[in-house]
């Protein structure tokens, strides 16, 4: 068993709050995103507390500019420059003190040393046959051979220049050995005749020469060919004078050929087992600080890591999911807190998708589940409550009627509950808890209805200018705070979504919510009240009660051939259509309100009009204050119902109000 540094933050930590996410999820959909999309833009945001994967990125981006800002690829070369001179400067201290030379012998050398090319390769290989006369000069020039040797195995093997230094002559041979073997091992492999047995003989001979201790020859593989790559890079980002000069140097490296042919067969090997790799990439270095051949092939391979991480991060591939992101490598590139930050997202991811808020449906893609809804709902409804209590200065009660028959069912008890007990709900809940005394979760109470039914069609405006001027989403959280209003605390009500644009039609609410903004040219009221009228009469014994949201005059209505017909401005016969089916609806007793968005005076005249008619309300209310004033005004028609009472009790006494529930 292999083991690695845990990076996975405080193990005893609390399981990640999905909370904050789901709102943010639950906004962006009725914004008009999918829920995959709004999933993908939380995990981009991150929460209050939690960084996003723009906020990696953005790291990510901004540590590959400092390494190409900061490095250029002349280290190498300035190494060795410096060796040269230092060289030089000691052996013309050594001619100038030497009394053996004779002075023709002393001027040849003092010519040979001033008349050196200007070209360091040049000069470091016209001076391989030179005979030095100073011990410090010649070390200082065979420490340039040395460094060569050890800086191109550094471009292969990671961490070989330190290894080597103060190399003798078995060392070295003992990497020309390694050399050797491994490319006969990578040559069989592509001709496919090794055995696991070659990669285990290959291993336990040369084992020390790679700490990362691969664990087959395609890990070798891998290790070996992406840092090969990585050097040919760093090659192909030199300028062609530096290659050239770096070309005749590298003869020079411990003194040996046979070190750069054994290297030139590794790479063709690799490339040639590995050709998916990045060989021909480059870079623009553009900094102070020099790299070694080494050095410089671990920056270019820090910024094909981090090239792949922003990759990872991006998430915009077919596919794309946290579990991509390397967090190992995040911790190499950005440190620890970096990692921690994305396993958090992968766990927030996780528990999103196996918290039953999301699921797949049958087209492959995420949705909200009807949980999810609830709980969104649920959210919504509490913002509605504390707006209408705010705006109306009274105090909530926890109600599900005022003193009357009882419904039948039964609810966990809350305080300010005044409902009698359900003793068998009670007394079972004690059972399965298996307690040995009374708990107050295992109280219910039994509802009562004290109240007349209600039909309620709540018609919501979906033309293009609801979206164009900010009210898309205002409108969706109002539908679906009523909505769950009254699938959980009026579940005797009857409630109709209806969306009307160019045309009208009956919406669920997870359609509603999850509809996107579209240019939908018409207002048509006039189908959108046929709808509702519809609705009504289909509940005889109900209340109506119509609740009308739009930001525009009608525009569109329904022929008797049931094609719509359209204009702009308003044709007369489309506002007759509209004016006959609100009639209808009066007759049919609908208590009526107009939700008025906008400050347009025409619009103004002709919904005050055509509220006078039906006896109805036009409230003109601020977009944030428009689902407390739907839900305010669809309470306030149900406590002068025929049946009176209960619904007006919503806003006396004390507790937690209907919306805790």
């Amino acid at each position: 068993m292999r083991y690695k540094r845990y990076a996975g933050g405080d193990p005893l930590a609390p399981p990640v709050d999905i909370a904050e996410a789901l709102d943010a999820i639950g906004e962006d959909v009725m914004a008009g995103y999918s829920p995959e999309r709004a999933l993908q833009e939380f995990l981009r945001r991150g929460g209050r507390d939690q960084a996003g994967l723009d906020d990696l990125a953005r790291r990510v981006a901004e540590k590959r500019r400092e390494l190409l800002q900061r490095h250029n690829l002349d280290g190498t070369m300035q190494q060795v420059r410096e060796l040269l001179d230092k060289a030089v400067l000691a052996e013309r201290g050594q001619i100038a003190r030497d009394t053996t030379l004779d002075s023709d012998d002393a001027m040849f050398r003092d010519m040979q040393l001033n008349n050196l090319p200007p070209n360091t390769a040049a000069a470091v290989s016209e001076l391989s046959s030179y005979d030095w006369r100073s011990r410090e000069a010649r070390e200082d020039y065979e420490q340039i051979k040395d460094l060569l040797g050890r800086e191109l195995l550094d471009q292969r093997f990671a961490g070989m220049k330190q290894a080597l230094k103060n190399a003798n002559d078995q060392d070295r041979a003992a990497v020309n050995e390694m050399l050797g073997d491994l490319n006969e091992l990578l040559e069989k492999h592509r001709l496919g005749e090794d055995t696991p047995e070659d990669f285990a003989d290959f291993m336990a001979r040369h084992g020390d020469f790679f700490p990362e201790n691969p664990q087959d020859i395609d890990e070798l593989l891998d290790s070996l060919a992406q840092r090969a790559a990585a050097a040919q890079r760093m090659l192909n980002s030199m300028t062609p004078e530096q290659r050239a000069e770096l070309m005749e140097l590298s003869a020079q490296a411990f003194g040996s050929p046979a070190l750069m042919e054994a290297l030139d067969r590794l790479d063709a090997n690799l490339q040639s087992l590995r050709p998916g790799e990045d060989w021909s990439g480059s870079e623009q270095f553009g900094g102070e600080q020099g790299l070694g051949l080494g050095d410089g092939t671990g920056v270019l391979q820090d910024l094909a890591e981090l090239d792949q991480l922003s990759e990872q991060l991006s998430q915009s591939y077919g596919g794309a999911r946290l579990d991509d992101v390397d967090l190992d490598a995040l911790a190499r590139q950005l440190g620890d807190s970096a990692a921690v930050d994305a396993r958090t997202l992968q766990q927030l991811e996780q528990a999103l998708r196996d918290s039953g808020q999301l699921e797949r449906g049958s087209d492959g893609n995420l949705r909200l589940t009807p949980k999810a809804m609830r709980q969104l709902g649920k959210a919504l409804l509490r913002d509605v409550a504390q707006r209408m209590s705010g705006r109306q200065g009274q105090r909530d009660l926890r109600t599900a009627g005022a003193a009357g028959d009882l419904s039948g069912a039964s609810r966990p008890w809350a305080f300010g509950d005044t409902e009698p007990w359900d003793i068998p709900r009670t007394l079972l809940n004690k059972a399965l808890r298996r307690g040995d005394r009374l708990a107050l979760d295992d109280i219910e109470v039994q509802e009562t209805e004290a109240r007349t039914q209600a039909a309620v069609a709540l018609l919501v405006d979906t033309s293009f200018s609801m979206a164009m001027d900010g009210r898309w989403v205002p409108m969706k959280r109002t539908a679906l705070a009523l909505h769950t209003l009254i699938r959980s605390r009026f579940r005797g009500d009857h409630l109709q979504l209806i969306g009307f644009g160019r045309a009208a039609r009956v919406m669920e609410i997870e359609e509603l919510t999850g509809l996107d903004a579209r240019w939908d040219k018409g207002t048509n009221l006039h189908h959108a009240l046929l709808l509702a009228n519809r609705h009504f009469r289909k509940h005889p014994n109900a209340q109506p009660v119509l609740l009308i949201v739009t930001d525009g005059e009608p525009t569109s209505h329904l022929e008797p051939n049931g094609e719509v017909w359209f204009s702009y401005p308003p044709h007369p016969l489309t506002i007759a259509y509209a004016v006959r089916e609100l009639d209808n609806a009066g007759r049919l007793g609908a208590q009526t309100t107009f939700f008025r968005l906008g400050e347009d005076p025409g619009l103004a005249r002709f919904i005050d009009s055509m509220a006078r008619r039906v006896d109805g309300k036009v409230i003109a209310p601020e977009l944030d204050d428009l689902g407390a004033a739907v839900v305010g005004s669809y309470l306030g028609s149900r406590s002068s119902g025929p049946a009176g009472g209960g619904y007006g009790d919503l806003w006396g006494g004390g507790g937690r109000g209907w919306w805790a529930g």
